[in-house]
């Protein structure tokens, strides 16, 4: 079973195999998470991703993370929130098993994630929280990979957030 960590910070300066983005569709950059990581990756990350042809919601790709700390980044696109009756919940779980299916075929013994979905995208953080925690925590039993997955969560709210759904996981 994997560790889990909650910490405050800058997704892009960690030092793991991958991170996670936040992206949108196309996977040519945007706002938050997503642009914050392709500044920090350098334009190589642009024309792989432009490369690629685009991600749905709740599917994943990977791509060399250049020049970030972490070798891979694996690109997931979140769902927007219209209220939680679109299937929101299950595209969010789908995120977080197909980057773990990618962290675990590329041999990612640590992958670091954002709060995917809780920006522009509107999810409320404390759902968010308990889907993510949830949904890892299930996704993680009985594989070797990853060891180790850390949120690394920008804002109070959000860091908040997660620690008390994991709190509340781990009671469970």
């Amino acid at each position: 079973m994997a560790q889990i960590e909650i910490v405050r910070g800058d997704l892009t300066h960690q030092s793991v195999d991958a991170i996670v983005n936040a992206a949108n569709e196309s996977l040519l950059g945007g706002g938050g998470v997503d642009g914050a990581i392709h500044r920090a990756a350098g334009p190589e990350l642009l024309r792989q991703c432009a490369s690629i042809g685009g991600c749905s919601t709740g599917q994943a790709v990977i791509t060399q993370g250049y020049e970030l700390a972490a070798k891979f980044v694996i690109h997931t696109v979140g769902p927007v929130w219209h209220g939680g009756h679109h299937d929101e919940p299950e595209l969010l779980a789908s995120c977080y098993q197909t980057t773990l299916a990618l962290a675990r075929k590329h041999q990612c013994a640590t992958v670091a994630y954002p709060a995917i979905s809780c920006g522009v995208f509107g999810y409320p953080l404390d759902r968010a929280a308990q889907t993510a925690l949830a949904t890892v925590k299930d996704a993680c039993k009985g594989h070797e990979l990853p060891e180790l997955v850390r949120w690394v969560l920008f804002d109070e709210l959000a860091y908040e957030s997660w620690k008390a759904a994991l709190a509340v996981l781990n009671r469970a």
